[in-house]
């Protein structure tokens, strides 16, 4: 009976708090870094893990996005950009309990087998509103792309919604 009461206090303790707060507003014109989690499990953060060479981060905020974001990858992938360029995808959720992250983080990491999305898709909860305006995104209605600098948070190049062929071409030159 008092491992049960303890074990409750312990769920009920920890589905009360909120994550820890690890966003920071970026400078003008930088990415800002967030703290997330890959579906692997694994603390990420980004820009800063992906500094070897340019980043694209596609930026998804509703479940619906997700299909954007697939055509997206698929169209840099297939164009052999994912071997140039760290391409990851970051879906941000409104921070919440401890609890209810863990819970969604399970659903996604269920629907996802390959362990190389599982690896490129960082889950990041945090002030969305803060973000958006630190990165000038006026809405949730689509996705947001950003190509950061290597070894930088400097974003030379930015877009919205399914990544265009004159888009493709854009971040192929740098």
């Amino acid at each position: 009976m008092r491992l049960k009461l303890c074990l409750l206090l312990f769920v009920l303790l920890v589905s009360c708090q909120n994550s820890e707060d690890v966003y920071m507003s970026p400078e003008l014109n930088e990415f800002p870094s967030i703290q997330g989690n890959n579906l692997n499990k694994e603390k990420k953060v980004v820009p800063d893990d992906f500094v070897d060479k340019n980043l694209v981060v596609i930026v998804a905020f509703q479940q619906w996005h997700q299909s954007l974001v697939d055509e997206s990858i698929l169209l840099l992938e297939d164009n052999g950009l994912g071997e140039t360029l760290n391409i990851i995808e970051v879906p941000t959720i409104r921070k919440s309990t401890k609890l209810n992250e863990m819970y969604l983080d399970g659903v996604m990491r269920a629907g996802i087998r390959d362990d190389r999305i599982r690896n490129r898709t960082i889950t990041a909860y945090l002030d969305k509103d803060q973000f958006r305006k630190d990165l000038d995104i006026p809405n949730e209605d689509t996705i947001y792309w950003f190509l950061v600098a290597k070894d930088t948070k400097n974003i030379i190049a930015r877009g919205y919604g399914v990544i265009s062929q004159k888009e493709l071409d854009l971040i192929s030159s740098f």
